[in-house]
C-alpha cells in the first residue's frame, strides 16, 4: 500500500467537518429520507405467498427459483459432544460490500449510500457504495445491475485497491456465509446517483456514534482500513508519537500477532468440529408452522415470515422469511494500556455456522444478556456500566436488515486496567497492528469484533 494513501486516510479520519457535504447536511439528508420513505412490514402466513414456500419433504424453506437463500436445519458436534441444533441460512454465494474512495480538493472522501432494507429498525441507514449479493449483480431476480458495480468488477484496472478480502458474516445465523469486503481509490470522474453522498472518514466515524445510523456492512468494510504503516500520519505529520495508540499501531513487534495465530490454530487443530445439515422437521427442539420457526426451549431468535412494502424500490411488494432476535445482544471490547502500548482483549468464539471452526470475537459476545454467564469479564462490564467509569463507546447498532428483522446490538468499548482481570485461556491481549494485520487475512476476526474495531476513536493520535 502506498504510504501517501495511508497518510491521506488518516487525514480523512481527522476531518470530521467534511469538505464536500457537512455532517449536518448528511444527518438532515438521512433524517428526511427516513421520514419520507414509506415502509410497511408485518408478519404473515407463508401460504399467502406464491414465491417462498416450505418444502416439508426436504424440511427446507426456499423460493420457487431456488435463488437468494434458503433455510434448513443444522446440528453441531464438538469433540464428539452434541452442542446445539438450530435453523440456519444457507447462502453460498459471495457478494460485494464495496466502497469507492476519491481525493476531492485534497481530502479523501468515501461514496456512501442511503439504503433501505426490510428488516432495518429505522428504514434507511448509511451503507457502502455497493451492497449486493451475487444474485443481484448477475440479475438472477431480473432486476437492474447495482449502481457502480462496474467499478468493482474492474477493480485494479481503473482504480487502486486499498483493501480486498473475503470476510465472514454472522456465524450464529449463516452457514459459512462470506462477502467480499473491498475499498478502491480512483481519480476518475464518478457519476453521482440519487441517494449517494461523499463524506470523509471522520464524518462516518461521527455518524457511528448515532444509534442505528451506519449499517453493519459499512462497519465491517471500514474496520479493515490499513492504517498501520503511515507513521507520520496526522495533521502536518504531527501525530502524538508517545501515545499508547500510536505505539500500538506503529511500533508493534507483531509478537501479539504470532501468539494470536497460535491460539487460533491450536483450536482448529485439536478440536474436532462436525456440522451436519438436517431437515427442519427433524429439529427436536424447534417447531415449524405457517408463520415460521420457533424454539420449544431457550433460544435467542426465531424465524418469521413478513409481508414487505417499500416504496421507491424496483420491487415494492414481496414476502420473505427474516430471523427475529429475542432481545439486543451485547458486544464488549476491553482495552488497556500495557507498558505504554494500547492493547485489546479478544476471545476465541466458535459458532455453528463458522466457515473454519472458530474466529476471534470481542472480549464479551452475549446473544441474550438475561442468560449471560456470570464470568469475571461480565462482572467487570456490569461494574463499569453502573459507574460509567472508562466507557469509551456505547452505541446501539443494527444487524443486516436483508435477513434480520429489527435486530440491534449494544456495542461497548471500555478502558480498564491491564491487571484488572485474569486472561481466560481462550483470550489474549493484542495491539492494534496485530488486529489490523489479522483483518488483512480472512476468517480471523468475526463480524462482531470487526464492527467494534470500526468504532475505535483515533483522536488519541492527535497532539
Amino acid at each position: 500500500m502506498n504510504l501517501k494513501i495511508q497518510e491521506q486516510i488518516i487525514e480523512s479520519l481527522f476531518n470530521e467537518e467534511g469538505n464536500v457535504n457537512s455532517t449536518e447536511e448528511i444527518l438532515s439528508w438521512l433524517n428526511n429520507l427516513n421520514k419520507s420513505t414509506l415502509v410497511n412490514i408485518s408478519e404473515t402466513n407463508i401460504n399467502e405467498d406464491s414465491f417462498w414456500f416450505y418444502d416439508d419433504r426436504n424440511g427446507e424453506i426456499l423460493n420457487r427459483k431456488r435463488s437468494f437463500f434458503s433455510i434448513t436445519g443444522m446440528r453441531l458436534f464438538t469433540d464428539d459432544k452434541f452442542i446445539l441444533e438450530q435453523p440456519i441460512i444457507v447462502q453460498n454465494e459471495i457478494g460485494y460490500l464495496g466502497i469507492i474512495a476519491k481525493e476531492i480538493d485534497g481530502v479523501i472522501n468515501f461514496l456512501m449510500q442511503a439504503k433501505i432494507e426490510p428488516g432495518n429498525v429505522n428504514c434507511v441507514q448509511l451503507s457502502p457504495t455497493i451492497q449486493a449479493t451475487k444474485s443481484n449483480f448477475t440479475r438472477a431476480h431480473g432486476g437492474r445491475i447495482p449502481h457502480y458495480f462496474e467499478w468493482f468488477d474492474n477493480a485494479g484496472k481503473t482504480s487502486t485497491v486499498i483493501y480486498d478480502q473475503i470476510q465472514s458474516e454472522q456465524g450464529s445465523r449463516f452457514s459459512g456465509k462470506r462477502n467480499r469486503n473491498i475499498i478502491i481509490l480512483t481519480d476518475k470522474e464518478i457519476p453521482l446517483h440519487p441517494n449517494y453522498k461523499w463524506m470523509t472518514l471522520g464524518q462516518i466515524k461521527t455518524l457511528l456514534t448515532k444509534n442505528n445510523l451506519v449499517n453493519m456492512d459499512t462497519r465491517t468494510v471500514l474496520s479493515a482500513l490499513p492504517v498501520i504503516i503511515g507513521k507520520n500520519a496526522g495533521r502536518g505529520g504531527m501525530a502524538k508519537k508517545n501515545s499508547p495508540l500510536y505505539k500500538s499501531m506503529y511500533e508493534s513487534d507483531f509478537s501479539d500477532f504470532i501468539k494470536a495465530n497460535t491460539l487460533l490454530n491450536n483450536y482448529k487443530m485439536y478440536h474436532e468440529v462436525h456440522k451436519t445439515f438436517i431437515p427442519l422437521n427433524q429439529l427436536v427442539d424447534w417447531e415449524i408452522d405457517n408463520y415460521g420457526i420457533i424454539s420449544k426451549k431457550q433460544a435467542d431468535f426465531c424465524v418469521r415470515y413478513y409481508n414487505i412494502e417499500i416504496h421507491g424500490r424496483e420491487v415494492q411488494n414481496w414476502t420473505q422469511p427474516l430471523f427475529k432476535a429475542k432481545s439486543k445482544a451485547l458486544f464488549v471490547l476491553f482495552t488497556a494500556v500495557d507498558n505504554g502500548i494500547r492493547k485489546f482483549l479478544i476471545t476465541l468464539h466458535p459458532e455453528i455456522g463458522c466457515f473454519d471452526k472458530v474466529e476471534f470475537g470481542p472480549s464479551l459476545q452475549i446473544a441474550d444478556e438475561d442468560n449471560a454467564e456470570q464470568s469475571q469479564l461480565y462482572k467487570i462490564f456490569k461494574a463499569r456500566e453502573k459507574s460509567h467509569n472508562g466507557i469509551l463507546k456505547d452505541v446501539i447498532l443494527s444487524e443486516e436488515g436483508g435477513r434480520f428483522y429489527h435486530e440491534q446490538n449494544r456495542n461497548v468499548i471500555i478502558d480498564i486496567d491491564i491487571n484488572e482481570t485474569d486472561v481466560p485461556e481462550n483470550a489474549l491481549w493484542v495491539d492494534y497492528a496485530s488486529l489490523n494485520l489479522m483483518i488483512m487475512g480472512n476468517n480471523n476476526l468475526n463480524i462482531q469484533l470487526r464492527n467494534l474495531i470500526s468504532l475505535l476513536d483515533f483522536k488519541e493520535l492527535i497532539c
